[in-house]
């Protein structure tokens, strides 16, 4: 991760990770998209949420 400094403890190494459950459209569906978190490797302050792919998630 680039030029990032944590705001709770001023570290600067950050990395990626997902989530196991995915994010759906509605309870019944079977497709999801992935939630990538970008956190500090410090502390483990959650910087960033995004989801992968969001065309899965338009109508």
């Amino acid at each position: 991760m680039t030029n990032k400094k944590c705001k709770r403890c001023g570290n600067t190494q950050f990395t990626e990770a997902t989530d196991y459950m995915p994010v759906k459209p509605s309870k019944g569906s079977f497709k999801g998209a992935n939630k990538i978190y970008t956190f500090c490797l410090d502390c483990g302050e959650v910087d960033s949420i995004r989801i992968e792919n969001t065309t899965i998630l338009k109508k």
